[in-house]
């Protein structure tokens, strides 16, 4: 891999695809549709001030959903979803009353509305794009492959539609809302929280490249939804190759997660994911985004010396909703965001030290943030990994004697987020 700083290139222009059974490489322009495996649907309606996908086969979908590994909690919960779907038809801006602002980011503004016909409450981001209508149709055409997409490890989809040049994006509101903003209320998340919510994501993950044929592309903690029940869903993959076109020429920061193959132009799989996912664990486990890397006596100055008084710490924090205090650096060393990237490729991948996490967690983040893409594990094989597969070797760690399965995403966010507005709960 070429590294020079003076040669960075921000290209999002090609993608790599593996092979089930090999590495064979598969290329694409990012401006084509990135699913092969199901042809766009019909655009249901089109005009020179609106453009909206309509109705979705539920009945279709509701096969699709038996056929997939579910529990009854979560085929059931699906079942609902689609069940709420059957009521909507086409979509426009007269349908919805605001409710209040959840957050703003990748371009765009993330409301909570209410679906006036049906009282539905969702979440709508809108993004504001200058393009032709012949571009327009382009981007609802390849978004029509989101009505395929349904998942329990993947935001719910009800529509899209354009209006005063924006497209809007209805979606499931999640009450818990994003990582990101998780954190603002945790400050760090505790470990055994951490491998629960990442079984999720690369379940997600692998869902989006078997089932749909995609790469997610901008893995990143605000592209991590929450709710009070303890579901964990992806939201805001790459799935139309027109609407990254249209985006990447004026929202740059989000390529802070990307991985160095993918910030020099060269071509990518899924594989990257994996990078940023292990950058967005580091994240979520210290409060800090990790590059560049803090030093070691910031980590002194958050987390014991005492591996076994930092593990019994996750352990409460996890079963109680406690929240942790978040690693601050000495040096803060603000980047510019090329600084940032020209450092990604630049420099070592961070790293973190073995007395504030167990040996699980650590050998699962540096396996995914390896600087060749070949190095970095397979979707299929993280799930093999100790801190995924077995949690309870975390428990013998920490000399606790805690049944795993009684620690909960939906028992710790509750208790954690436990008073604040119903706007965020």
């Amino acid at each position: 891999m070429s590294k020079n700083k003076l040669g960075l290139k921000i290209l999002p222009a090609t993608n790599r695809e593996e092979d089930e059974n090999n590495d064979n490489v598969d290329n694409h322009t990012a401006s084509k549709p990135i699913s092969r495996k199901h042809p766009p649907l019909r655009i249901s309606f089109i005009s020179s001030n609106r453009v909206s996908t309509g109705p979705m086969d539920v009945e279709e979908i509701q096969k699709k959903l038996e056929s997939q590994k579910l529990d009854d909690t979560q085929r059931q919960k699906l079942f609902e979803f689609v069940a709420k779907k059957k009521n909507i038809s086409e979509l426009s801006a007269d349908d919805f009353e605001f409710i209040a602002e959840l957050g703003k980011g990748n371009g765009g503004v993330v409301s909570k509305v209410r679906y006036k016909p049906t009282n539905l409450i969702m979440a709508r981001k809108n993004i504001h794009l200058e393009i032709k209508p012949a571009v327009k149709a382009q981007i609802i055409r390849e978004l029509q492959v989101l009505h395929d997409c349904n998942s329990p490890y993947i935001v719910g989809y009800f529509g899209a539609f354009f209006s005063d040049g924006d497209i809007s994006f209805c979606m499931e509101y999640m009450n818990a809302g994003s990582l990101d903003l998780v954190m603002k209320n945790a400050g760090r998340l505790p470990e055994p929280i951490v491998a629960k919510i990442t079984i999720s994501v690369v379940n997600g993950l692998i869902y989006l490249r078997e089932e749909l044929d995609i790469i997610h592309r901008d893995v990143k903690p605000s592209n991590i939804l929450v709710n009070s029940d303890g579901e964990v869903k992806l939201c805001d993959f790459g799935v139309s190759g027109q609407l990254i076109d249209s985006m990447a020429n004026s929202f740059v920061g989000t390529r802070s997660y990307m991985a160095p193959e993918r910030l020099i132009g060269e071509e990518y799989n899924v594989r990257s994911d994996v990078w940023s996912l292990g950058l967005s664990l580091i994240e979520l486990a210290t409060g800090r985004y990790p590059i560049p890397p803090a030093k070691e006596e910031d980590f002194h100055s958050t987390f014991s010396q005492d591996r076994q008084v930092n593990l019994a710490e996750h352990l409460d924090a996890a079963l109680y909703g406690k929240k942790l205090k978040a690693m601050q650096v000495s040096d803060s060393n603000n980047m510019a965001i090329f600084e940032l990237l020209a450092y990604i490729v630049d420099y070592p991948p961070p790293r973190v030290p073995e007395f504030c996490f167990s040996n699980d967690f650590i050998t699962f983040v540096h396996s995914c943030l390896q600087e060749n893409a070949l190095d970095r594990p397979r979707l299929e094989s993280l799930l093999t990994y100790n801190f995924l597969l077995n949690p309870d070797k975390y428990l013998e760690q920490s000399q606790k004697k805690y049944d795993f399965s009684s620690i909960e995403v939906s028992f710790y966010l509750r208790n954690l987020l436990h008073g604040l507005s119903n706007d965020v709960m």
